[in-house]
C-alpha cells in the first residue's frame, strides 16, 4: 500500500470545501468524481461546470464529474471525505458498502462530533474499521483554493510512505501539503480554531479593538496546544499549518463563517437569526460544546471556549463572557 500511485480519486462532500478539492485535483490532470448530496449540485456539476450553490464564480474544470449516487465512488484509490463533522458518520455510513479494505480516507471536515465526542478520525475507524485514515487541515478558504491561489495546508498520515504518495498526488503548482504523522494533532487543531474564531468575532463585532483580538488569538492558541498535550497531540503539530496557521486565518477574516457568526453575535444578532441567514455549516457552532465536555473529562482548563459554548447555548450573554474573562485572576504566561 505504502508504493501505490493515486490517480484515481473520490470526493465526498459537494460544498464550496469538497467542490474547492475536486477542481484542485482535476486541474492536476487526476481523475476526481465528486459526490454530492443534492442532485441540483451535481447535476449543474456535469451539465454546467459549476457549483453556484456552493461555489458561485467559479468556472470547474471540465473533467470533473458529480453524482449523487455512491456507486459512482467504486474502485477509486482514495476518497476525500468532507461531509460536515455532525452528518461524517451518517455520510460514511452509507458509502460503507462501496468502499474497499484498505482504502485511504483523507478526513478534511474540522470538528467534534457531539454525541460520542470523537475526532473524524475516530469516526471513520468507527464506521470503517479497514479504511486507513488521513486528515487534510491548514490556513485554506475554499475560494482561494478553487481559484489556484498560494495555500499549504497539513497532511497528517501515520505511514509516512504512504503519506508522500498522497501527499504528490494531492499537490498543485499552488496548493502545498506539508507532510506529518500527527493524526489526532491535526484534527485537535482543526476543530478548536473553529470555536476560537466564534470568540474573536465577538470581539470585534462588539468593537473591543484588535489588541483584545490579538490577545485574544494568542490565548486561544494557549488553550489549543493545552487540550493538544493533554491528549496525546505533539505541540510542533500545532505551530504548523493545521494549528497556528489556521487559527490565525480563520481568526482574521469575515470570510471565515465562525468568525463572521461571532462579529454577528457580537454586534447583537441572536444566533438563531444568525444561522437561518447561512446555507453553508458554521462547525464552531457545533463543536463549542463538544469542545467544552471533552476539555472537562481530559482536566483542561479552557475558559475562551468555555465562555462561547456558554454564549451559544444561551447561559451567558456576550458581555458577561467577556466581563468573567477579563476577571479571572492573574496568573504567569507560561
Amino acid at each position: 500500500m505504502s508504493k501505490k500511485k493515486f490517480q484515481k480519486f473520490g470526493v465526498i462532500g459537494g460544498g464550496a470545501w469538497g467542490t474547492a478539492m475536486a477542481q484542485t485535483l482535476a486541474s492536476s490532470g487526476r481523475d476526481v468524481t465528486l459526490w454530492a448530496f443534492e442532485q441540483e449540485v451535481s447535476d449543474a456539476i456535469n451539465t454546467r461546470h459549476e457549483n453556484d450553490v456552493y461555489l458561485p464564480g467559479v468556472k470547474l474544470h471540465s473533467s470533473l464529474r458529480a453524482s449523487s449516487d455512491f456507486t459512482a465512488l467504486e474502485g477509486v484509490d482514495a476518497v476525500l471525505a468532507v461531509a460536515p463533522a455532525q452528518h461524517m458518520r451518517a455520510t460514511l455510513e452509507k458509502f460503507a458498502p462501496h468502499a474497499a479494505d484498505g482504502l485511504p480516507v483523507v478526513l478534511c471536515s474540522k470538528g467534534i462530533e457531539i454525541s460520542s465526542l470523537k475526532f473524524m478520525a475516530e469516526v471513520l475507524g468507527d464506521v470503517l474499521p479497514g479504511a486507513i485514515p488521513a486528515v487534510l487541515s491548514g490556513p485554506s478558504f475554499a475560494i482561494d483554493v478553487a481559484k489556484g491561489l498560494p495555500t499549504a495546508v497539513t497532511l497528517a498520515v501515520e505511514d509516512r510512505a504512504l503519506g508522500e504518495n498522497l501527499a504528490s498526488a494531492i499537490a498543485a503548482p499552488t496548493f502545498r501539503p506539508y507532510l506529518s504523522t500527527d493524526v489526532l494533532g491535526a484534527e485537535i487543531g482543526g476543530a478548536v480554531k473553529n470555536v476560537l474564531a466564534i470568540a474573536c468575532g465577538m470581539v470585534l463585532g462588539k468593537g473591543l479593538g484588535r489588541s483584545a483580538h490579538a490577545a485574544l488569538i494568542a490565548r486561544g492558541f494557549a488553550e489549543m496546544t493545552r487540550l493538544g498535550l493533554a491528549l496525546g497531540a505533539r505541540p510542533e503539530t500545532l505551530t504548523g499549518m493545521c494549528g497556528l496557521g489556521d487559527l490565525v486565518l480563520t481568526c482574521s477574516s469575515e470570510q471565515s463563517r465562525n468568525m463572521s457568526a461571532g462579529m454577528a453575535l457580537g454586534r447583537g444578532q441572536s444566533l438563531i437569526e444568525i444561522m437561518a441567514s447561512r446555507s453553508a455549516v458554521t462547525e464552531g457552532v457545533a463543536t463549542a460544546p463538544a469542545l467544552k465536555r471533552l476539555a472537562a473529562k481530559a482536566g483542561v482548563e479552557m475558559p475562551i471556549s468555555e465562555a462561547v459554548a456558554a454564549i451559544l447555548d444561551g447561559s451567558a450573554d456576550v458581555d458577561t463572557a467577556i466581563e468573567v474573562l477579563l476577571n479571572r485572576a492573574h496568573k504567569v504566561e507560561v
